[in-house]
């Protein structure tokens, strides 16, 4: 079994069991076998040098949870101008459909959208203008959007059909619960902080999300807690109905753009309720993608 060189690192001197490749829910086979999370922990402190080495140390984290820390760690940790280049090569690879770097940059996504990050994607995105960066600036395009006034604060609580209006703690502590018929309801409340449990509630399944994903009006707090739940922004369909909310933050949108498939994003340039610059930006990214036949399009249900 192949190893990559870092991998080898981590684990010697240790017993290694290979693992089964399989298939990870970005669409793309691993090629470098899963690490355990332990080993995993081990990478955090590992420097980069370029794009394939961070294709290899990211594809190498079996979790996803940890793969997008370790990419925060990168963020926060590494100088912008020493991160920017293997950045920029990996959003290029990823723009011509590359599996490995595509994978990669989901995770980067993930951790591009953490609200104790702006600052480090802010130098980021200072870099890779000075430096004509062109595909790292297209996927760090737009800067995150500026603090707004909690509209949550002024809805009236829901009750969910008990008589008498919940207080914010007990939304909370439904949205834990493994109840089909009140997950509906909590699907509809108006505070972000209840969705937020809501997206770690093991009965939540796909189809429902997509319910709020797609949901017209929503709050863009809400649309971000769903894009930050690494569980569901690791799914292409969650992320596609992300970019396709008009209402979705447009710095989640996109560096989500960078990671759509071609007919994704020729779905996303034609319809007319997204922000003018994320379908600019689709166009952008479909000159540089390579033509094909097999991609699937993803719908929207």
């Amino acid at each position: 079994m192949c190893v990559s060189f870092e991998c080898a690192q981590v684990l010697k001197g240790k017993r290694f069991r290979p693992v089964a490749r399989a298939q990870v829910e970005t669409g793309a086979l691993a090629a470098t076998p899963p690490l355990g999370d332990h080993a995993g922990q081990k990478l955090m402190g590992t420097p980069v040098r370029d794009s394939a080495q961070l294709v290899r140390l990211l594809r190498g984290i079996a979790d996803p949870a940890l793969r997008v820390s370790y990419a925060e760690s990168l963020l926060r940790d590494l100088s912008s101008a020493d991160l920017a280049a293997p950045l920029d090569d990996l959003c290029r690879g990823a723009e011509q459909a590359e599996d490995g770097p595509r994978e990669a940059l989901v995770a980067i996504a993930l951790a591009c959208s953490s609200t104790t990050l702006i600052e480090a994607v802010q130098r980021l995105r200072e870099e890779a203008c000075g430096r004509s960066l062109l595909a790292l600036e297209r996927f760090l395009r737009e800067p995150a959007d500026a603090p707004t006034a909690d509209r949550a604060r002024n809805e009236r609580d829901p009750d969910y059909g008990t008589g008498r209006p919940l207080t914010l703690g007990e939304r909370k502590s439904i949205a834990r619960k493994p109840n089909p018929e009140m997950l509906q309801k909590v699907l509809l409340d108006p505070h972000p902080d209840v969705i937020e449990q809501l997206l770690i509630n093991p009965a939540l399944t796909e189809d429902l999300l997509m319910r709020l994903a797609t949901k017209r009006p929503c709050a863009p707090e809400t649309l971000a807690r769903i894009a930050r739940a690494t569980k569901w922004a690791m799914r292409p369909r969650i992320r596609l109905a992300l970019v396709l909310n008009p209402h979705t933050p447009r710095s989640i949108a996109a560096s989500f753009v960078g990671l759509l498939l071609r007919q994704e994003l020729q779905l996303v340039s034609e319809t007319g309720n997204v922000p003018d610059s994320i379908r600019a930006l689709c166009l952008e990214h479909l000159e540089r993608r390579p033509p094909t036949d097999d991609d699937p399009l993803t719908t929207i249900q």
